[in-house]
């Protein structure tokens, strides 16, 4: 008989206490690698140091496609990514060796739990940077993180360098931008976590898979959110959209048709309403919703219809970079500009998108799921 702790959250413990149920009385108590319940084949493909993910299987396939043409075209180049492949190792086992954030921890300043951790996270609406506010091995994480994305958009360059197969290499870009997305992930979800708006049980509920994040450095929800949000964000590199209105209506509808059916569904539910359609203007149009709104005056005040992306700049009197490529930092250093500037809005009470784009899509993939888990539930009984 499986006994897990009582009064905590679901979690996967590296351990469990398993109790000999033909002792009555005076129960023993025997420490079970938790290993021995899975198949080894399942847990061989994941590269993993006491939680951390440090390649998952799909990432060391992919590794391991490359390898050898890296190998034969440039051998110096492979030493080079061995290399960092192994500091990768040392950096994740020195991680582990901080406190799991899953397990209750006899830390010096107290007993930590993940209940309290959770608790912590939603109770402290702190405004300003919470870096010092957060445990250590989610800081150390965040730069683990940081260095495996560069290796995978070094293996992406290197994919091309040496005549890989096309078709790894866009695999390969893929994984790097889905890295990014973890790592935005994080700031995603301690934004709806403070949101005091939002139903408890969903705060609660981003509360752990940030917990999760900063464990094993992993997410479901990023992995099936990261590639719809990938295609609308190549999609609307690729739109020409006119800064006259700034309506955007017509490659709203063209983004629309080349989405999936999850990102329609958010179009038609959400894009009504005034905070949703203002940061997907500003996703959109790769500028803020004060500059939106002072284009739309300048231009219906000088009569003009529209303009152009290389027009923006101008007519702001200031540089902007209304448009990105296909770079991981740039959409990240986009997402950050409309991150600070929604945060900026909300505490000084200013007009305008108070969560970005990818905000508002998260919470309705959470709100999604849950409907799901609920009908699931109730089919069963």
């Amino acid at each position: 008989m499986i006994y897990s702790l009582k009064n905590e959250p679901f979690v996967l413990y590296n351990r469990l206490i398993v109790i000999d149920s033909n002792i009555q009385n005076n129960q023993t108590f025997t420490e079970v690698d938790i290993s021995e319940f899975y198949d080894t084949e399942a847990t061989s493909t994941e590269q993993q140091e006491e939680g951390i993910v440090i390649l998952t299987a799909k990432e060391q396939e992919l590794y391991n496609q490359l390898l050898p043409f890296i190998e034969e075209a440039a051998p110096d180049r492979a030493t080079i990514i061995k290399d960092r492949m192994k500091n990768m190792r040392h950096l994740a086992a020195a991680i582990a060796k901080f406190p799991s954030l899953l397990e209750r921890g006899n830390l010096p300043g107290g007993t930590r739990t993940p209940q309290l951790l959770i608790d912590s996270l939603i109770k402290h609406q702190d405004k300003g940077d919470t870096t010092l506010q957060l445990p250590s091995k989610a800081i150390l994480g965040k730069a683990f993180m940081v260095s495996k994305i560069h290796t995978f958009s070094s293996l992406t360059k290197l994919s091309i360098t040496v005549e890989a197969p096309v078709e790894l290499t866009k695999i390969l870009q893929l994984e790097t931008i889905t890295l990014m997305f973890s790592l935005m992930a994080e700031d995603v979800y301690l934004n709806l976590i403070r949101d005091e708006s939002q139903p408890m049980d969903f705060r609660r509920s981003w509360a752990m898979s940030l917990l999760l994040i900063w464990e094993h450095r992993n997410d479901q929800t990023v992995e099936s959110v990261a590639p719809v949000l990938q295609t609308v964000w190549d999609a609307r590199r690729k739109l020409a959209p006119a800064f006259g209105t700034m309506m955007g209506t017509s490659e709203l509808i063209m983004m629309s048709m080349q989405m999936d059916e999850q990102w329609i569904r958010f179009i038609q539910a959400k894009l009504e309403e005034p905070e949703v359609k203002q940061a997907m203007e500003e996703f959109l149009f790769g500028i803020s919703f004060e500059q939106i709104e002072f284009l739309k005056k300048e231009l219906r005040e000088k009569g003009i219809a529209a303009i152009n992306r290389d027009e923006v700049s101008s007519f702001l009197q200031e540089h902007v970079k209304a448009d990105a490529g296909l770079d991981y930092r740039d959409f990240y250093s986009m997402y950050t500009i409309r991150r600070d500037n929604a945060r900026a809005r909300e505490r000084m009470k200013l007009p305008g998108p108070h969560k970005t784009l990818e905000d508002h899509f998260i919470q309705y993939v959470t709100a999604l799921n849950k409907e799901k888990q609920s009908q699931d539930t109730f089919a069963r009984e």
